[in-house]
């Protein structure tokens, strides 16, 4: 993951991007997956890698509200990929706290065990 701040991202000043920030942490997954991808669709540069990583996530959320294990399992892996990838800008989030947060539910879901045990993601700013 990249140390830097990404202070000069337009992403920081978009009002939207703080809302789609709150949906995700408020476990509204789907809202917050469809806020995320219009931003997506409008970013360009390694940005657009951090937006994906986080919307995937969310559709992993979704997955999951559907009993639909398998799906969830696959977006968790390529959401945390993406988010792990060098050169991934952090965009003032601490993508290493949620990181480990998806690692732990991941593997649980690899392993077919309960992942409730375990909190929501959570999109946290970088202290």
């Amino acid at each position: 993951m990249n140390e830097q701040n990404s202070n000069d991202s337009q992403l920081l000043f978009d009002p939207r991007f703080g809302e789609a920030l709150k949906l995700f942490n408020s476990a509204k997954w789907y809202p917050a997956h469809d806020a995320l991808e219009e931003l997506w669709h409008e970013t360009n540069g390694p940005e657009r890698n951090t937006l994906q990583g986080l919307l995937q996530v969310a559709v992993a959320q979704v997955h999951l509200e559907s009993g639909n294990s398998n799906g969830a399992t696959i977006l968790y892996g390529e959401g945390l990929g993406r988010l792990k990838r060098a050169g991934t800008p952090n965009l003032g989030l601490d993508l290493e706290h949620l990181c480990s947060l998806l690692e732990q539910r991941l593997k649980s879901l690899q392993r077919q065990e309960n992942i409730e045990v375990f909190n929501n993601p959570l999109i946290l700013e970088r202290s």
